[in-house]
């Protein structure tokens, strides 16, 4: 066994995990250790480990995992990772993305659904057996705009074209995307704020994205429009996004990710009337861990061939 590299499956799943490598015929190949998230790896484990899923890991750990070569997220935001300085330079690291391409489109519609239809006010209704009719507004003729126009975008888009919503979006790479009336270059994002009446942040966190939606940018959008956030809490300058709401120029919000989480008790965005505050549920699945599985098992695979791994980060683009 000494011979196998060590995989160190740091996650409370394990066990889906070493099943769905078995079951690829790949278990007999590695040496497969799985810890759970709130424990930490052994001094054995440190010191073998070639391989690592993990969420996160203490300051300092990866610099005490001399084999090291290859860490895989359980998530698809990687900017925790890329911000530790005992990253090195030769470890690989992979993210989880195109793990949430269901629950995340669903639910954002879900939050246009609550933006425009009266479902939460009837719930409150019903606790005291009020009967009030509410006339809801359409999706229909709508337009949608998503800033970080990336897979689950794309996917999104695709959906929304059933609910005859119009979307545009911005995107770094230039082209066409399917279901997309627009795409609009970084340069033009203030354009596709003007117009859109749904403006949804699915931004990743980098130098350039932190503080993006800030006063400036709010007031570039369109009255009464509303602002989705399932993107990343850092790229939203929340007390102008507060006063953005307050002040009438927007709708509201549906805030599903925020700068600190769980998000601390006092914090204004609780009690601000027109935002709705969600606990980071946007990307969560109940089988997640067998969909990254599929991942996990797609690229040990990769490694063992030393063939290019799926969903490399770029520590210059931060994603």
């Amino acid at each position: 066994m000494a011979d196998k590299p060590l995989m160190l499956l740091w996650t409370d799943g394990a066990p889906i995990y070493v099943e769905a490598l078995a079951s690829a015929g790949l278990g007999d190949r590695l040496r497969l250790e799985g810890i759970d998230r709130a424990d930490a790896p052994s001094a054995a484990q440190k010191a073998e480990a070639e391989m690592m899923l993990a969420w996160g890991a203490p300051a300092g750990l990866l610099a005490e995992m001399p084999k090291l070569r290859w860490v895989q997220t359980t998530t698809a935001g990687v900017e925790a990772w890329l911000s530790r300085p005992d990253l090195s330079d030769g470890l690989l690291l992979t993210a989880a993305k195109g793990v949430h391409g269901v629950q995340m489109p669903e639910n954002i519609l879900a939050a246009l659904f609550h933006a425009t239809k009266p479902i939460a006010a009837a719930a409150i209704d019903q606790q005291s057996a009020t009967w009030t009719r509410r006339v809801a507004t359409p999706l229909a003729g709508q337009t949608l705009g998503i800033l970080g126009l990336g897979t689950i975008g794309a996917e999104l888009a695709r959906k929304a074209a059933a609910l005859e919503l119009r979307v545009v979006g911005v995107r770094r790479s230039p082209g066409e995307v399917a279901h997309v009336d627009t795409v609009y270059a970084p340069q033009d994002t203030d354009r596709m704020l003007a117009e859109a009446d749904f403006v949804l942040n699915l931004l990743p966190v980098t130098p350039e994205t932190v503080d993006f939606m800030n006063a400036e940018r709010f007031a570039a959008m369109k009255p009464g429009a509303w602002f989705l956030n399932f993107g990343r809490g850092a790229t939203v300058v929340d007390a102008d996004l507060i006063a953005a709401v307050t002040g009438g120029h927007l709708a509201g919000a549906v805030l599903d990710v925020f700068r600190k989480e769980p998000l601390p008790g006092d914090d204004p965005f609780w009690t601000t009337p027109g935002i709705s505050v969600w606990p980071h549920v946007g990307g969560l699945h109940p089988d997640r861990d067998a969909i990254v599985a599929d991942l996990v098992v797609e690229n040990t695979g990769r490694y063992l061939k030393g063939e290019p791994l799926l969903h490399q980060v770029d520590r210059e683009r931060g994603y």
